[in-house]
């Protein structure tokens, strides 16, 4: 990882592989389990990978507090580096930051996919659309969140003090952006039309906590997009199966439009 300044805000980044620009935007958890995927993207991309402030080492400036903040900042980061025709890929968490990003502007992004995305409300009032896992049992939302959670789940004994430190950071700094209201924006949706540029949704097939119905609302909402699943995988597919995840997007990148 290094260091960048964008507009006044430290960012912590990882910048690897060569080609043409993928900006990818992480989920609120298990930022260590996306590296097999990402090394994948990067054989293909120059692949940015920025921490979140607040999330990791990054630092969250006082004025950050929603997910907007976030959005306005990856936008200047295109900008500042110069990121022309990026393919934005955002993940759970991520994927909303990146919904954000492009009812704002696309002017510098080719394609986005959307990895089990948050962010948007399809239901009425009283219906929930993504599961509140800080109302489950530990072991419910793991059950929930992979389809192999012994597999993927770190074993939090082993781990050092700074990686257990920056994984409960994560989650502090996702509940602050996310909790009011529960991790989506109440605006977003009406809005959705403005993504004029081609999508892909991306589903795990077995995603307790986001289910695959939802992908598909997501999909039909926005004006020029595909919907796919990813078999035998939870809430970050691209964790449980990074080559077929990585694969996919290559796929939809390559087609001309």
């Amino acid at each position: 990882m290094q260091h960048i300044e964008i507009g006044g805000v430290a960012l912590e980044i990882s910048i690897a592989g060569e080609g043409p620009p993928l900006l990818f935007l992480h989920g609120g958890d298990y930022f260590a389990q996306n590296r097999a995927f990402l090394e994948n993207l990067a054989r293909r991309w120059r692949v940015f990978v920025p921490r979140h402030p607040g999330f990791g080492q990054s630092e969250r400036p006082d004025g950050f507090r929603t997910v907007h903040d976030l959005a306005y900042l990856y936008l200047d980061l295109l900008e500042q580096q110069r990121l022309d025709d990026a393919v934005l890929v955002g993940s759970s968490f991520g994927g909303w930051i990146a919904l954000e990003m492009c009812i704002r502007s696309v002017e510098r992004i080719s394609r986005l996919v959307l990895i089990d995305s948050l962010g948007v409300k399809f239901g009425a009032r009283e219906e929930r659309d993504i599961v509140d896992i800080y109302a489950l049992a530990a072991d419910e939302v793991l059950r929930r969140t992979f389809y192999d959670p012994q597999r993927w789940v770190p074993d939090y004994g082993q781990l050092s003090d700074e990686e257990a430190t920056a994984i409960a950071r994560d989650r502090e700094a996702t509940v602050l952006y996310g909790w009011r209201p529960y991790m989506h924006d109440p605006g977003l949706r009406q809005w959705l039309h403005r993504v004029k540029l081609p999508a892909l949704v991306l589903w795990g097939e077995n995603d307790g906590i986001v289910w695959p119905d939802y992908g598909e609302k997501l999909c039909r909402a926005l004006p020029d997009a595909r919907f796919a699943t990813i078999r035998q995988t939870g809430h970050y597919p691209q964790i449980e199966r990074s080559d077929e995840v990585a694969d996919a997007i290559v796929s939809f990148a390559e087609v001309k439009r």
